[in-house]
């Protein structure tokens, strides 16, 4: 199965999250975009008498103006929204001014009163929809501007790693789970924290939950997991997410895969592990594999061991194994080594040394293509939204921006961004 797309079935799960209709109703957008669509599914939690403003529009301007550079704040987004044209103003059903006939843009205040009340489980089950159909190929994938030139550093390095290190043939799709706090946007209860999945071929966002505090990140994370029901899919976790309930509901519940770490929180798991896959090196040759990869002034080399393993140790448990790292500079020399233990419910015949090797790897995709993106890219942390629903529902946005550049096939996400300064560029990489 190819690596660069999900499975048909959990396309098919991911991509019915969202209510879907055929036909939209009186007073509907009149568009063919697949995401307003889905937007379009997102309650509005204003009351009908005195509405002025469609919420649609709210939602449709909040996207586009995420994808574009400097689109980090609800003010950011509504200086962008008002120099929206005419012409796109009216193709989203905008409210027009009685007096002067002209079609206006929802004050800077609106934008803050409705993101603070957004459902925020429909929103993330609209963009994940959104998402899930660009990837199924029922919808065309956005398509983003170039500047004129050479390509983009990072899109040929993009290309170099795809030479120098490709992927394990039978690959199955794989998803990668964690959580974020968002730094800037302190509460009353505390921090605010989310759990996403993300897609390790393509970077794509799959889904989102808020959890209360960061005890509460497995019980969210097991809830968006139900959510997105993605039989034969596989999961990787860390370490905070190794409990038995998880591996149960992933591997009954949800007739996947998972691939955990187990560590401190699992002791005796964890030294189950160890003992099971102790031994000198010449003792594990037949189920070893090693990768070395050379890169920002360090090199490399992760030497993986597997054992066959049984319920016995984890619930659903097939295989155990053991990666070591070993990282020095460019002069071949070793300076540091680490080692960890990890269990998985996949079976040899499904997974084996060089495919655990590079579903772990990959599992930093959560890390370096969504969390990192966000605080770097999208200043995330630097944001002090803190009311009601708006840090999730930005974080949403942010996720539905991410997951469009990746979809489009841009290595650089903020280089992306500075290439859509036309306003019609950003509503048409959605279909507006």
């Amino acid at each position: 199965m190819s690596v660069s797309c999900l499975p048909t079935s959990c396309l098919d799960q991911l991509a019915d999250l969202a209510a879907w209709e055929e036909e939209l109703g009186d007073g509907a957008v009149e568009t063919e975009s697949a995401l307003v669509t889905r937007l379009s599914t997102v309650p509005d939690p204003r009351r009908r008498r005195g509405l002025r403003h469609p919420l649609i529009v709210v939602l449709v301007l909040s996207a586009c103006a995420t994808l574009v550079v400097g689109g980090d704040s609800v003010t950011a987004i509504w200086q962008w929204a008002a120099r929206s044209s005419q012409e796109k103003l009216a193709h989203l059903g905008a409210a027009r001014n009685p007096l002067t006939g002209q079609f206006i843009v929802p004050s800077e205040r609106t934008f803050r009163r409705i993101l603070q009340a957004l459902d925020g489980d429909a929103l993330d089950t609209a963009i994940g929809g959104w998402g899930a159909q660009v990837a199924q190929g029922r919808t065309a994938a956005p398509v983003l501007p170039r500047t004129p030139g050479p390509d983009e550093r990072e899109d040929r390095r993009a290309r170099q790693r795809a030479r120098e290190h490709p992927t394990p043939d039978g690959l199955i799709p794989t998803a990668a789970v964690d959580g974020k706090a968002l730094r800037g946007a302190r509460t009353e209860t505390g921090l605010v924290f989310l759990v996403a999945a993300v897609d390790h071929a393509s970077g794509a966002v799959l889904g989102q939950r808020q959890v209360p505090s960061k005890r509460g990140e497995g019980a969210a994370a097991r809830d968006l997991l139900t959510a997105l029901n993605a039989p034969g899919m596989i999961w990787t976790l860390d370490a905070l997410h190794t409990c038995k309930r998880t591996a149960r509901l992933i591997t009954k519940d949800l007739k996947g895969h998972y691939i955990l770490i187990a560590k401190g929180n699992q002791p005796l798991a964890r030294a189950a592990t160890a003992a099971l896959l102790a031994g000198p090196d010449a003792d594990w040759v037949a189920t070893t594999a090693t990768e070395d990869d050379r890169g920002h002034a360090r090199t490399e080399r992760r030497t993986i061991r597997v054992a066959p393993a049984d319920e016995s140790l984890f619930p659903g448990a097939a295989q155990a194994f053991r990666i070591r790292r070993d990282v020095g500079g460019l002069d071949g020399i070793w300076t540091s080594k680490e080692i960890v233990y990890g269990i998985t419910s996949l079976p040899t015949e499904l997974a084996g040394p060089e495919h655990l090797n590079h579903y772990e790897r990959r599992h930093w995709v959560v890390e370096n293509r969504l969390h990192w993106t966000r605080d770097v890219t999208f200043r995330e942390d630097h944001s002090q939204v803190r009311t009601g629903t708006a840090p999730r529902a930005l974080a949403a946005f942010r996720n539905l921006a991410i997951s469009a550049i990746r979809l489009a096939g841009r290595a650089n996400i903020a280089h992306a961004r500075r290439d859509l300064h036309i306003h019609d560029d950003a509503f048409a990489a959605y279909g507006i």
